[in-house]
C-alpha cells in the first residue's frame, strides 16, 4: 500500500486511511508516540498491578492493627507505578503532590471494628 496514493486521490480515501491508523498494532511507532509507556500495558497489567497495591495495603493495615501500640510501626507500601505516572508529576496536570494522608492505629481500629 502506497499512502502517496492518499496524497495523490487514488484508491485510498481519508475514512480508510484513518482506519488503517486506528487499528495500528500497540507496538507500532504511531501508537508508542501517541501513548508512551502506556502502549506496553494492556487491562490485564493494569489489574495485576491494582490487586498487588490493595494486597500490600491490606497486608499493611493488618499488621499496623494487630500490632502493639509501643512496637515501631511499618511504612506504608508505595503502589506500583504505572506507565505515565512520572509525566504526570513532571507535567503538573493537577495531581496530587503532596503525601497521602497515612491513618493511625487507633482510627484503623475503629474502622475495622
Amino acid at each position: 500500500m502506497d499512502l502517496l496514493d492518499w496524497h495523490r486521490g487514488r484508491g485510498l480515501s481519508s475514512r480508510r486511511l484513518a482506519v488503517l491508523i486506528k487499528h495500528l498494532p500497540r507496538d507500532s511507532a504511531v501508537t508508542r508516540e501517541l501513548e508512551g509507556e502506556a502502549a506496553d500495558w494492556n487491562v490485564t497489567d493494569y489489574l495485576l498491578a491494582h490487586a498487588v497495591d490493595h494486597l500490600a495495603a491490606a497486608n499493611w493495615m493488618f499488621v499496623t492493627v494487630n500490632s502493639d501500640e509501643d512496637a515501631d510501626l511499618p511504612e506504608p507500601p508505595v503502589p506500583v507505578p504505572r506507565p505515565g505516572d512520572g509525566q504526570r508529576q513532571e507535567e503538573g496536570d493537577g495531581a496530587p503532590s503532596a503525601e497521602p494522608v497515612v491513618p493511625d492505629p487507633v482510627t484503623l481500629g475503629r474502622f475495622f471494628s
